[in-house]
């Protein structure tokens, strides 16, 4: 397992791009690191301990907008739909899991709190069938920035 290089979920972020292609929606970055100012490194901590980092970087982020996209995948964000809990290993993996959404949270309410709209899509929304639900949502937070600006 040491050996395993973490390589994110480069997959879906590349199925993600390649629908934001094809619905011709521009102006998105990928891993543009957000720093939260105002925030001390160690003052966001998790239940069990790990201190969360003062900055994001999320999946897509659309500046001229302040959107940030993230496209989590099922199994390590615990979807409510897709996710199956492994049989070895339990606790360690509904730690890792449990971690991962307390992360999100604060990151999601961090990025509020200082402007920033904030879309979180699940690998399982990338599907063909749910796909267009998908772009609807992006477009529909884009189209707002657009008519209130």
């Amino acid at each position: 397992m040491s050996r395993i290089r973490a390589r994110g979920n480069e997959r879906t972020e590349l199925a993600f791009a390649r629908m934001l292609r094809a619905a011709r929606l521009t102006g998105w970055r990928r891993h543009l690191t957000i720093l939260l100012k105002g925030l001390r490194p160690g003052t966001a901590i998790a239940s069990d301990g790990t201190r969360f980092l003062p900055k994001v970087r999320p999946d897509f982020v659309f500046p001229s907008a302040q959107l940030a996209v993230f496209v989590d995948g099922c199994f390590w964000h615990g979807c409510p739909r897709c996710y199956r809990s492994p049989k070895t290993q339990s606790a360690f993996w509904r730690t890792k899991v449990a971690r991962n959404r307390e992360r999100d949270i604060f990151q999601t309410r961090a990025l509020r709190q200082r402007g920033w709209r904030v879309l979180r899509v699940r690998e399982c929304a990338l599907s063909v069938r749910r796909s267009p639900a998908t772009l609807r949502r992006i477009s529909k937070a884009l189209g707002a920035t657009a008519t209130s600006a």
